[in-house]
């Protein structure tokens, strides 16, 4: 029998974002207030449905443009002043996640430095960077007197798997340096750490870890007051994307 698509169901797919930065010492996500149903209201991740002419990877790159002006950062490439880390995060498929359709979606997580104020796009009204423990805590989220809800969709259990994927990933990979600017120092980095694990570190026993990794840190030179007190030493990310020996997350 030859093909037939009427026969088959309506289906979509979508993306998805994760997008995590460090404001204020806290591991924050972006967060946009939906503009139409379903859900209207409600508080979601920024995501949207992926076009004909264009595949998973570039669909998310060009929300991530649109949602932060941020381009998504080749690994292979020198890092950008506007680029930041974009990976898959997970696919997810229930059938009732969208009232609309059936849809799927393929969210992706981002990480960058600390990002300034985000602008509302697609059918978003308004946008914002949140606290990961506001938005998912277990009465739901809202702002500025507005009644607590839920995030839309989905979107706690696929923002929970990001703050998760990112908090083992820098145990044994470089990617804490995606929260840094290009150059940074061992106390900044230290206070990545403990922003997205949401614990406190030793600065010492830190400092001895991470510029004891072959590949980890390498020195530029210079140095900056800029978190105040004596001149600090100034460094960026190395070649190495595995450590060896991981930075274990202590245990809480």
């Amino acid at each position: 029998m030859p093909y037939d698509p009427s026969a088959f169901p309506p289906f979509a797919v979508t993306v998805d974002l994760v997008v995590l930065t460090v404001r204020r010492h806290a591991l924050c996500a972006l967060a946009v207030r939906r503009g139409e149903p379903p859900f209207q209201g409600r508080w979601a991740l920024p995501g949207g449905f992926v076009r004909a002419d264009e595949d998973l990877a570039q669909a998310a790159a060009r929300e991530l443009a649109e949602e932060t002006g941020l381009r998504a950062h080749d690994p292979d490439a020198p890092a950008q002043d506007n680029g930041a880390h974009l990976e898959q995060l997970a696919t997810y498929g229930d059938p009732k996640r969208d009232p609309r359709m059936r849809v799927v979606s393929v969210a992706h997580l981002a990480l960058a430095p600390d990002l300034p104020a985000p602008r509302a796009g697609g059918d978003a009204n308004s946008a914002r960077w949140a606290p990961v423990e506001e938005l998912l805590q277990q009465g739901g989220y809202g702002r500025d007197g507005e009644q607590a809800a839920p995030l839309a969709f989905d979107h706690a259990q696929i923002l929970s798997d990001g703050v998760e994927r990112a908090r083992s990933k820098i145990e044994y990979s470089s990617l804490a340096t995606a929260f840094c600017p290009t150059e940074f120092t061992v106390g900044e980095l230290r206070r990545v750490y403990e922003a997205v694990w949401g614990v406190a570190l030793d600065p010492r026993n830190f400092h001895r870890k991470v510029t004891g990794t072959p590949g980890f840190l390498v020195p530029t030179g210079g140095t900056t007051t800029r978190q105040g007190g004596r001149p600090a030493q100034l460094f960026r990310a190395g070649g190495a994307t595995l450590l060896n020996p991981p930075m274990l997350r202590p245990e809480v």
